[in-house]
């Protein structure tokens, strides 16, 4: 079964798990392997075709990225204030100093472009709140990047994505932009825990 039968399958549902995705993996940064991007790209090709409506998509992508980027913000604002962040054993911490880095360089910019970055994407909020960036600097770039990201993507997937070479493997570019996110993660996961291992015995 292809993605476009599962959107005739859950009809007007299909907008409510698009966002709840979109919110997972902007707002909690244990989510960075949602394959946001082609999920957009491939919405808006089922947009061109009549299945979806480009503008209510659009109005709820940009709503849960808002919404979710903020929640990172304010958990990240909550977090620092209790705990060393570095203690944290369940946050990616090499994805977060590479995201510090490139907050520390671009700025406020990190949380319009992070949103085209994988992985990025969803540390930059996070970092921006443990960084104390001012709420109101942060939700000018918050809002601005979550139209930029929403209204590129999925305008690209209306005009490409039913190209005869793309339209016949939305599928496959799927479950692509899902495997450029966890093999990383899934690589950097076993060389952590192989590292520990020959840690500790070592030690022994």
């Amino acid at each position: 079964m292809h993605i476009g039968d599962h959107i005739g399958d859950y009809g007007n549902w299909t907008y409510g798990i698009l966002s709840g995705i979109i919110f997972a993996e902007t707002g909690f940064v244990i989510f960075p392997f949602l394959p946001g991007d082609t999920l957009l790209f491939t919405a808006g090709a089922f947009c061109a075709s009549g299945q979806l409506s480009i503008v209510i998509l659009n109005a709820l992508i940009i709503i849960s990225a808002t919404a979710g980027n903020t929640v990172n913000y304010w958990v990240g604002q909550y977090l620092v204030k209790k705990i060393e962040i570095s203690s944290i054993r369940w946050i990616d911490q090499k994805a977060l100093m590479r995201t510090h880095g490139f907050f520390e360089k671009h700025g406020g910019k990190t949380i319009v472009l992070a949103r085209f970055l994988p992985i990025i994407r969803s540390f930059a909020p996070f970092v921006a709140g443990i960084s104390n960036m001012s709420f109101a600097k942060f939700q000018l770039f918050n809002i601005s990047g979550a139209c930029l990201w929403s209204l590129s993507l999925t305008i690209c997937g209306y005009f490409f994505g039913n190209l005869p070479g793309i339209r016949d493997n939305l599928d496959l570019i799927v479950v692509i932009g899902v495997g450029v996110a966890v093999v990383p993660l899934s690589i950097a996961g076993v060389l952590k825990i192989l590292k520990s291992i020959f840690s500790k015995k070592v030690k022994a």
